[in-house]
């Protein structure tokens, strides 16, 4: 497959984002996912994909931790599209075990504690949902962090070992916006007060006029590389 990574690219290189989920969709047949967390970018790939009635399963992570808000979305979104979207929690054993030894907030206590946290809510369950599949669809966008300017929206995901597809990665958050507006596409109501950015509740506060994308998501540690590892490229 990795080897094959430039073909595939250069097949879809004039597809529009729908005309792309669905080649990869016929491509991969029971092997592709996509992972929401309900903001606006997943919304507007949930979208397509609902809508469209393409052959893609849609996941999330429930880590325990959500806004109300993003229960909202969820829930409104099963009921407009009338599709599944498979939650996958932490083990059990593992969160009791963290809990039990260092307390429910230690992520604010060391980066390390917070890693594991992440590692425990996120990582172990995402190695689940991706299990079996090929190719891993996200809602990335390249604007959303210095981090994610070196990446493109087709990659090769080494520590899964399949293909990673962002097909809004070069839109703009106009562009976005005026998707959702256009289609009336159900949001996260926190997007306007200041989140652009939305996870876990004890570790997203809204941003301040001037500071960068992600600078809500835990903000207490150095701002200039934060990533839970979902999509870390190493």
């Amino acid at each position: 497959m990795k080897e094959h990574l430039a073909e595939i690219a250069a097949r879809i290189k004039d597809m529009d984002p729908v005309e792309a989920l669905k080649y990869f969709a016929e491509a991969y047949p029971g092997q592709i996912v996509f992972s929401t967390s309900f903001g606006w970018e997943d919304q507007v790939v949930t979208h397509m994909i609902f809508s469209n009635d393409i052959a893609i399963d849609v996941f999330t992570l429930e880590t325990g931790r959500l806004f109300p808000e993003t229960y909202y979305v969820w829930n409104r979104t099963l009921e407009i599209y009338n599709k599944p979207i498979k939650a996958y929690y932490p083990q059990a054993e593992a969160l009791q075990e963290m809990v039990n030894r260092k307390g429910p907030n230690s992520f604010y206590e060391s980066v390390d504690n917070r890693k594991e946290c992440c590692g425990i809510r996120k990582l172990e369950p995402l190695k689940r949902a991706l299990n079996g599949n090929k190719l891993w669809v996200t809602g990335i966008r390249s604007e959303q962090s210095l981090n994610r300017h070196d990446m493109v929206n087709l990659e090769w995901d080494e520590g899964n070992q399949m293909i990673k597809f962002h097909p809004i990665f070069f839109w703009s958050l106009d562009e976005v916006k005026e998707y959702i507006r256009k289609h009336n596409i159900v949001y996260n109501t926190l997007h306007d007060k200041g989140f652009p950015s939305i996870g876990c509740a004890p570790c997203t506060r809204a941003v301040r006029e001037g500071e960068d994308f992600r600078a809500g998501r835990w903000w207490w540690e150095d701002q200039s590389k934060k990533e839970c590892g979902l999509h870390a490229t190493k």
